[in-house]
């Protein structure tokens, strides 16, 4: 694995863990639905746009 390969694994790694702590410590009060859901969403394009950055250059 490439050095710029384990950066976004890391960066993966991280926002995975940020997807379960955010919603159990900071937004523990937050009772309406739509809190988690748009944070998972952002969290999700977040982990789309590393994937594409990792595979971009695998077909090179």
């Amino acid at each position: 694995m490439a050095s710029s390969e384990r950066k976004w694994a890391l960066v993966i790694l991280i926002t995975v863990l940020l997807a379960y702590i955010l919603p159990y410590t900071i937004f523990t009060n937050v009772s309406a639905w739509y809190g988690s859901f748009l944070l998972w969403t952002g969290l999700t394009i977040v982990i789309i746009g590393v994937n594409y950055f990792i595979t971009k250059d695998w077909g090179k």
